[in-house]
């Protein structure tokens, strides 16, 4: 049996908003879509799996439906759920969160400590919705995109659209200093080219999706500001997070956080495995 796509929804229009894209993407993979609710205390869930569903089926009537109500802490919860999930997709923001927030808790918590795939969606309707046919994935040096590139392969190859790796660099950052004994990484980070970086990640991993169309681009800058360019005309954002040695959960940096709060279209940030 597929493992399905998980949703977690609590009535807000950003979490029905996450439906309608978990329900596309539930098509484009052939999985089932589960959604969860997490209702806090007693509180009864009233009509929000039943609003939810009803969307999830118009949106996708061949996509194999379940639902959950949960009594317990909304996080905790899609996180468990993440453990066996193809990805976990939620809204930008749920209903307990302050209107100038730019990210809910939630959706902060569980990027920061899922064990699969974690899409939050954001943006404008015209980027939810495939209009530019492009998906971005950013690349840094060493071997922390790995994961995050085989995910946005495989987007690019069901989607049938084109994918733009980018890895940005600051000269400055890679000048060698005076320091004595300088590090291996550091010497050898100065030595490789960033369009070398590039190429090294994408070696192999492209014979695997020859679907997908594949384009680099070497951006002069930082990362955060060249990923958020780069998604004003994506579909779709992807990030890879690394694993905090002897700490549970990931290491959701600067951009990382960057991008969950001011993307304009949806994020997906893939644990580095």
């Amino acid at each position: 049996m597929a493992i399905p796509l998980v949703v977690g929804i609590d009535g807000s229009e950003p979490s029905l908003e996450a439906v309608d894209w978990a329900a596309d993407e539930a098509v484009r993979h052939s999985v089932p879509l589960h959604l969860v609710h997490a209702a806090a205390g007693d509180r009864e869930p009233s009509d929000v799996i039943g609003a939810a569903s009803k969307r999830a089926r118009e949106r996708a009537p061949s996509v194999r439906l379940s639902s959950e109500v949960l009594h317990e802490d909304a996080a905790a919860a899609l996180v468990d759920k993440g453990r066996n999930a193809f990805a976990l997709v939620l809204g930008s923001r749920g209903l307990g969160d302050l209107a100038e927030m730019l990210l809910g808790a939630v959706s902060l918590a569980v990027a920061a400590r899922a064990d699969c795939p974690v899409v939050v969606v954001r943006g404008a309707a015209e980027h939810r919705g495939g209009r530019f046919g492009n998906i971005v994935v950013g690349v840094e040096e060493g071997e922390g995109s790995g994961t995050a590139l085989q995910f946005a392969l495989r987007e690019a190859q069901v989607r049938s659209c084109r994918l733009t790796a980018v890895h940005a660099w600051n000269p400055s950052s890679r000048a060698l200093t005076t320091r004595p004994a300088p590090s291996w990484y550091a010497m050898e980070a100065h030595r490789r080219p960033p369009s070398q970086v590039l190429d090294e990640a994408l070696r192999g991993l492209a014979e695997r999706y020859r679907d997908a169309r594949v384009s680099s681009r070497v951006i002069e800058g930082p990362a955060r500001r060249a990923l958020l360019d780069a998604g004003s005309e994506a579909d779709l954002l992807v990030v890879g997070a690394r694993r905090r040695q002897g700490h549970p959960g990931l290491q959701l940096g600067l951009i990382n956080h960057a991008l969950l709060h001011h993307a304009p279209c949806p994020v997906a940030v893939v644990p580095q495995i």
